[in-house]
C-alpha cells in the first residue's frame, strides 16, 4: 500500500509497503536508526518529538516538533500516516491508542503493551501473573503502603519510581528497611514506586526478539551486558554462557512476547543469578542499546527488524554475521567540550564508530557507541576493552 500524496485514508491492509508514510513517537537515537532503516527501505518516516534537535529528524521526512500528546500533532499523523510505532516506552499510551481508535491505524507495538511496559508496577505484576520468575519485590503506590511493603522484604533493596525511570534515573539504592522509609518520606515524589530486593549476581542478559503480525517469533543472539552507574558500558554478542541457559532465556522472552500479542521489536533483561537461575529484570517495548551489534554484525539489525514489524512483514532472520562487542561511549569523554581523538578507533579495521547526532554532551548522557567486530570472542574483547581505555574510559 502506498500513501497518496494527501491524507492517508485509514484503510488498512495486509502489509505497508515502501512509499508509504510512517509515523514514530519519539526521535532519540533509536528513531534515528529506525528513520535511517526505514529511508533505506523506501518510506517516508513523520517523527514526533518536542526536541527541536531530536537525532532522528535529522533524517525524517518530516519533523513535527511539539509534545507526544499534542492534538493537532496526533491528526496530523493520524492522517497521512500508514502505521505508527514508538521509539521509547514513555511515549503517552493514550496517544497510541487514540491514533489506533481514531484513524483505524496499526500501532505497532500496542497501546496496551506499552502501558505494561511503561510502569515498573504494572510491568512486575504482569511478570507475576504470567507465571514467570522474578526476584523479591514490594509495590508502593503511597506513604500508607510503606510499612507493610517494608516489613515484608529483605535488604538491601532499590528504589525504582514506577514510571520515567531509565538508565539509573529514578533509582535509589539503601540498606535497610529504616533507610528506605527515610528515602521515601523525604522524597514523596518517587510515588509511585517498586522496591527490589539486591541480588547476589553472576551476570546480566538481554534478549531482543522480532514478533509477527502471525505470532511468528525470531530471536536474536541472547547478549552479555555489564552496566556502570545503572547505564548500560558494555554488551557481548553472543553471551558467554551455556547453551541451555540462553535457550531458557529465548524462551522465557518469546512466552512473554506471546502472552503480550505483542507486534515488533521488544527487549527484554534477565538476571542470572550465582545459583544459575535466571530472573526477569524489565522489558522494552521497542529496540534496546545491547542489540546495536547487529547494525554491524547481523543479517538483519533491529532496526530493518522494527520496520519489517511495523509494516506486517513477517520477521526476518537475524542470524549474526560474525561476534561482536559493543561500548556505550557517554557525554564523559568529550572533555572541556573537546570531541575525543576518534583517530585511535577509525584506524582500527575491526572497530565501527556510531555518533547520534546530538547537540550537546554531559556525563551520562549516551552520544554514541563502539563496536568491535571479529571470529575471536575473547580476543574482540581484549581489543575492545583497549579502545575504550584508548578514548579516556576507566572504570
Amino acid at each position: 500500500m502506498t500513501a497518496p500524496p494527501g491524507e492517508y485514508d485509514g484503510a488498512r491492509s495486509a502489509v505497508v509497503l515502501p512509499g508509504a508514510i510512517l509515523g514514530l513517537l519519539g526521535g532519540g537515537q533509536l528513531g534515528r536508526y529506525f528513520t535511517m532503516a526505514a529511508r533505506a527501505a523506501g518510506y517516508e518516516v513523520w517523527v514526533l518529538d518536542p526536541d527541536p534537535a531530536a537525532p532522528a529528524a535529522h533524517f525524517a521526512t518530516r519533523h513535527l516538533c511539539a509534545p507526544f500528546d499534542d492534538a493537532e500533532a496526533l491528526d496530523q499523523l493520524g492522517r497521512h500516516c500508514a502505521a505508527i510505532t514508538t521509539e521509547f516506552e514513555n511515549a503517552p499510551a493514550a496517544a497510541l491508542q487514540r491514533l489506533a481508535d481514531d484513524f483505524h491505524l496499526p500501532v505497532r507495538p500496542s497501546a496496551s503493551a506499552v502501558a505494561i511496559a511503561q510502569d515498573r508496577i504494572r510491568e512486575k505484576q504482569f511478570f507475576v501473573d504470567a507465571g514467570l520468575p522474578v526476584g523479591a519485590h514490594a509495590a508502593v503506590r503511597t506513604l500508607g503502603e510503606l510499612p507493610a511493603a517494608l516489613a515484608g522484604l529483605q535488604f538491601p533493596a532499590i528504589i525504582k519510581t514506577a514510571r520515567f525511570g531509565y538508565d539509573g534515573k529514578g533509582q535509589v539504592r539503601v540498606d535497610s528497611a529504616a533507610e528506605a522509609n527515610r528515602v521515601l518520606r523525604s522524597q514523596p515524589e518517587m510515588l509511585p514506586c517498586m522496591i527490589e530486593a539486591r541480588l547476589d549476581l553472576a551476570l546480566e542478559l538481554s534478549v531482543i526478539l522480532g514478533r509477527g503480525v502471525d505470532g511468528t517469533v525470531r530471536c536474536f543472539p541472547v547478549a552479555e551486558n555489564r552496566h556502570r552507574h545503572g547505564i548500560l558500558d558494555v554488551s557481548i554478542t553472543p553471551a558467554r554462557i551455556q547453551a541451555s541457559l540462553a535457550a531458557t532465556a529465548r524462551q522465557m522472552a518469546t512466552e512473554l512476547a506471546e502472552r503480550l500479542d505483542y507486534v515488533g521489536v521488544l527487549a527484554v533483561e534477565f538476571f542470572v543469578l550465582r545459583d544459575g537461575s535466571l530472573l526477569l529484570n524489565e522489558m522494552a517495548p521497542r529496540p534496546h542499546n545491547s542489540g546495536h551489534f547487529s547494525i554491524d554484525a547481523g543479517t538483519c539489525s533491529q532496526f530493518e527488524q522494527q520496520v519489517r514489524l511495523v509494516c506486517g512483514f513477517p520477521p526476518a532472520d537475524p542470524s549474526p554475521a560474525t561476534p561482536a562487542v559493543m561500548i556505550n561511549l557517554l557525554g564523559d569523554i568529550w572533555q572541556a567540550g573537546c570531541s575525543p581523538d576518534w583517530d585511535k578507533v577509525l584506524r582500527d579495521p575491526q572497530a565501527r564508530l556510531h555518533l547520534y547526532g546530538k547537540s550537546s554532551a554531559r556525563p551520562g548522557r549516551k552520544m554514541g557507541h563502539l563496536t568491535v567486530l571479529g571470529e575471536d570472542a575473547e580476543a574482540i574483547v581484549t581489543r575492545a576493552e583497549f579502545l575504550r581505555a584508548q578514548l579516556g574510559m576507566t572504570d
